[in-house]
């Protein structure tokens, strides 16, 4: 066993460790075999490439596969509280029966989550279509006991919609392999998305296979607890060397980041205004700010058209957020115009207009730095994630 500041290790069977070291946890997040392994390879582009991840994860037979998942799935039911909850990924090698399995079990299924990747490689065989999709199963352990669904958080984090069921998500980035590769390592962007969405910071996730350890890093660096099993002591010391990797501060902040960024991720506004100004612009619902440079043309940033949220703030503080009417959507206005809406606009005839819903303020709770000499006056676009919390 290894323990390194609330990340745990244990190396050994898992159905044994399960067995032997049961203890409540409030989500588990698995990722099993997926029995697909032929042991073939295959001649591309000049190359051999070999089609088999390891003996753990060949082909058997279903009911083989079914006894398999009934085990283990068992005794993660000893491990999790009775409001806790369980994710496990798959793809239809596996899936099905595991879905059955829990299902006989008592687990009560929340949804099966469809990850598609964007970015998936293309599917050797043309006798049918690309293989671009994984599937995550996400169940309670009780069918009575309400479960915790940060579902709030969900919806800032998709533009104030209830998130759906697919997610689109890319593949491991080489970012996250610095210190080796895992022949099925998940990556840290979707587990960000898993632990935020049904844990609490300061939670314990149990991950029965944890191969390199994605799973315990994201918990870390959301504040979680991890505990992780698994059989391949050379898995662990990749883990290992990727949970000893985030003590560099400077590490740490740079995944916490990217694996936070989505290429779909929603905007945010931020624009300084004074105090006065910025109690008539919540007053009205009105924001705006001077449309382009000193030569009159109008520049529009990158994002503009996720741009969902306005932050209003006086030199870096006393930030206040709210969601605009309508996505990626602004006017041009005179300062005429502002003037007949109340406002004494004094710098340029034009104006970018933002209007938002000044009825509901939307609560976030990421302490983030407004303050940034002259950064501080200039408005500018950043992603959501920026300013929705992890607790």
């Amino acid at each position: 066993m290894v323990s390194y500041n609330n990340f745990k290790i244990l190396r050994g069977d898992t159905m044994r460790l399960l067995a032997e070291n049961a203890q409540q946890v409030d989500m588990i997040f698995a990722d099993p075999p997926y029995f697909l392994s032929k042991g073939f390879t295959m001649r591309v582009k000049g190359r051999v490439k070999c089609f088999d991840k390891g003996d753990w994860d060949k082909e058997r037979p279903l009911a083989e596969i079914n006894k398999f998942n009934m085990e283990w799935l068992s005794l993660c039911r000893d491990w999790l509280k009775e409001d806790g909850t369980i994710w496990v990924s798959g793809t239809y090698h596996n899936i099905y029966s595991v879905a059955n399995c829990m299902v006989e079990l008592g687990y009560k299924i929340l949804n099966i989550v469809v990850w598609n990747k964007p970015d998936a490689p293309l599917t050797l065989s043309d006798a049918h279509f690309n293989f671009s999709a994984e599937y995550i199963i996400w169940a309670r352990k009780s069918k009575s006991k309400r479960h915790y669904f940060n579902n709030e958080l969900m919806k800032q984090l998709n533009g104030g919609k209830r998130m759906s069921d697919v997610w689109n998500i890319p593949t491991t980035g080489l970012w996250e392999k610095s210190q080796g590769k895992h022949p099925t390592q998940k990556p840290l962007r979707l587990m960000y998305r898993i632990i935020l969405s049904s844990t609490h910071e300061g939670d314990t996730i149990l991950d029965p296979f944890a191969g390199s350890c994605t799973t315990g890093i994201a918990a870390n660096l959301l504040g979680r607890k991890f505990i992780g099993f698994d059989q391949s002591e050379e898995f662990l010391q990749l883990g290992l060397r990727r949970r000893q990797e985030i003590e560099n501060p400077a590490i740490a902040a740079k995944y916490l980041r990217k694996m936070s960024e989505n290429p779909n991720e929603v905007m945010v506004m931020v624009n300084h205004a004074r105090k006065e100004l910025k109690a008539k612009m919540i007053e009205t619902g009105i924001c705006y700010l001077r449309a382009g440079d000193s030569k009159g043309s109008l520049l529009v940033t990158p994002g503009f058209e996720r741009m969902q949220y306005v932050l209003l703030h006086t030199g870096g503080n006393d930030a206040q957020l709210y969601r605009l009417k309508t996505k990626g959507h602004f006017q041009i206005w005179t300062a005429e115009t502002l003037r007949e809406h109340g406002f004494s606009p004094e710098h340029a005839p034009y104006y970018v207009v933002l209007l938002f819903d000044n009825s509901t303020p939307i609560e976030f709770n990421k302490k983030v730095n407004l303050q940034q000499q002259l950064n501080t006056y200039r408005a500018k676009i950043r992603p959501l994630s920026d300013f929705t919390g992890i607790k």
